[in-house]
């Protein structure tokens, strides 16, 4: 190194946002060693190794997805690889919603976590049989399924990539065993101490017997009181029975004492996502925390893993059929495109997404001193065309799409398979 060299990069003249530290200007960051080393205007050019030209794009701590499908092949056609929804989408951390369990966290540790280049953590399954294929296997879904002991002695074991845990209070679930899954799932949030991840919405279909006289309109009142302050409740605006908004289009009266108490909402997009009920929930107070992409192998056209019965590979009539492409940073312009600002976003995918981990001195954040987990983003304006999957299309005025991201100062170019490309209006 040349001796007035004094970092490896320099990110020069973008827009740095960083919720945590209350910071919005064009300034430059400077990385040395893996680590954020300075941030202000005007670092000389010269100081560092590597000048990168940012200007004209947005500088963010490294995007958090809190809602991802990783454990491939394990969890059948759902999971994808680790780095195509995280480093290589602009993305620098991704949390698995589930497909881990007690019995299958070793795998996961040690083909899924260490090797990535991203950042992986997870929230470990209720159920011993983790995030298999449900909508296929309801049947492995029932209290039977579920060891309260060993998950939380797994949990609290790995508790360097466990961060929550995941449950499912869905009518098909209901109809076939009623509301135990869940409290089975609160005791082990109870005794690990760490939240519970509750997804919303009708995902593995009916028994044979009808619903069994379950309300779908009832399992959010019922599930709630379970729940504590930092537990998340997911897919609020979901297109699936179920969710926030009830049979009736209206958004449900529990919802604000839930939100007044301390629980969290995290987006959950993917095949859930609904403009149309967004846009109720929203109008009526429901500001999410956090905002998970959830991509998996059924709503993005991945080819599926080398052995998958025929049946499974079926792309048009697969219960979660939607975008061709997916990713976080399109999840961020789906809410742009209902009226969030730029400044409401971003913390959901950085400073929330952080607290919600329990991380908040680790990541989520630009400051000397942490690892340089930066992503960059191009902020395009004009009229682009949204769309989910009831169909419904919305034309966004900006579209954010990554660039490239730094995970602890090593550059990832954004070339994931699954970014959307920008249709114009």
């Amino acid at each position: 190194m040349v001796p007035d060299q004094q970092y490896d990069t320099l990110l020069r003249g973008g827009r740095v946002i960083c919720p945590a530290s209350n910071f919005d200007a064009i300034a430059d960051v400077a990385i040395r060693g893996g680590q954020i080393a300075a941030i202000q205007p005007d670092i000389i050019p010269s100081s560092a190794k590597t000048v990168v030209d940012v200007r004209d794009r947005l500088v963010l701590p490294g995007l958090i997805d809190t809602h991802a499908h990783v454990y491939r092949y394990v969890t059948g056609r759902f999971g994808l690889p680790a780095d195509m929804v995280g480093v290589e989408s602009g993305v620098t951390t991704v949390v698995d919603q589930g497909g881990p369990s007690c019995m299958t966290f070793p795998g996961f540790r040690h083909f899924i976590a260490e090797p990535a280049e991203s950042r992986v953590y997870a929230f470990m399954s209720t159920y011993l049989v983790g995030g298999l294929e449900g909508h296929y296997y309801p049947d492995l879904y029932s209290p039977d399924g579920v060891d309260v002991k060993a998950t939380v002695a797994a949990a609290m074991a790995n508790r360097d990539l466990v961060r929550g845990i995941k449950a499912h209070a869905e009518i098909g679930g209901f109809a076939r065993w009623g509301i135990r899954v869940i409290e089975l799932a609160a005791e082990i949030g109870r005794e690990t101490d760490l939240p519970v991840y509750v997804h919303f919405g009708q995902l593995w279909g009916l028994p044979e017997s009808g619903t069994n006289g379950e309300d779908v309109d009832t399992i959010l009142e019922r599930v709630i009181p379970l729940l504590r302050p930092g537990d998340v409740l997911a897919h609020p605006f979901t297109r699936h029975p179920g969710g926030f908004v009830n049979q009736e289009g209206e958004v449900h009266p529990v919802i604000r004492a839930a939100l007044d108490r301390g629980l969290r909402v995290d987006v959950g997009h993917g095949s859930h996502f609904s403009y149309r009920l967004a846009r109720k929930a929203l109008a009526a107070g429901v500001m999410p925390t956090t905002l998970g992409a959830d991509v998996h192998g059924y709503n993005t056209h991945v080819p599926a893993p080398p052995g998958t019965p025929a049946e499974h590979c079926d792309d048009e009539n697969h219960p979660f059929a939607g975008q061709a492409r997916f990713s976080l940073v399109q999840a961020m312009s789906s809410m742009m495109a209902l009226g969030l600002t730029l400044e409401q976003v971003v913390p959901m995918v950085t400073s929330h997404a952080a607290d919600m981990l329990g991380l908040s001195d680790e990541i989520g954040a630009l400051m000397p001193g942490r690892e340089a987990d930066i992503s960059v983003l191009r902020q395009n304006h004009g009229r682009f065309l949204l769309r989910d999957n009831d169909g419904t299309e919305v034309v966004a005025e900006t579209l954010l799409q990554p660039e490239f991201c730094l995970r602890a100062g090593r550059r990832h170019e954004a070339v994931s398979p699954i970014l959307p490309e920008a249709i114009a209006a």
